[in-house]
């Protein structure tokens, strides 16, 4: 399957893994992402995965030894320029809305739900995630691609 201009919205999930090379997975989600570019892909990514990112890299139940915030900023300067950043806008706080209201959502789901509208907001239709289950709800508007279905 060619992804030729297609756009593909990165997970934070997938973004730690490619960028911090000491993250568990790295190996299989850093090939998926270089051949998702290579394949012609646009990446994706969105102000609520920047945040999260820079939650789980400065987070100690996530690294034995933690990034500093001034790590974390060289981290992010130096990834911006490999992806395309969906604002969230007035648009996507109201496709959020409308979401929750056709699929019922609480609590931490609610982000899921945030990333899913943003893309619908911009077009984007891939999302590349490990976190399948909890996204398998939104199948019907996007598309989801993950590691373990690359193997």
């Amino acid at each position: 399957m060619t992804m030729t201009g297609a756009k593909v919205f990165v997970d934070t999930n997938i973004l730690l893994r490619t960028i911090l090379t000491q993250m568990n997975q790295h190996a299989e989600v850093d090939a998926l992402v270089k051949r998702t570019i290579r394949e012609g892909a646009e990446l994706w990514i969105s102000g609520q995965v920047i945040r999260e990112f820079i939650v789980q890299a400065t987070h100690p139940r996530t690294l034995a030894e933690p990034l500093t915030i001034e790590q974390v900023v060289r981290e992010i300067e130096a990834m911006k320029p490999l992806f395309q950043i969906a604002d969230e806008t007035a648009a996507v706080r109201d496709k959020l809305l409308e979401l929750l209201q056709e699929y019922p959502t609480q609590g931490k789901q609610v982000h899921d739900a945030n990333i899913v509208v943003t893309m619908l907001a911009y077009g984007i239709d891939t999302l590349l995630t490990l976190n399948v289950d909890d996204l398998k709800r939104f199948e019907d508007k996007i598309n989801l691609i993950s590691v373990e279905e690359e193997n």
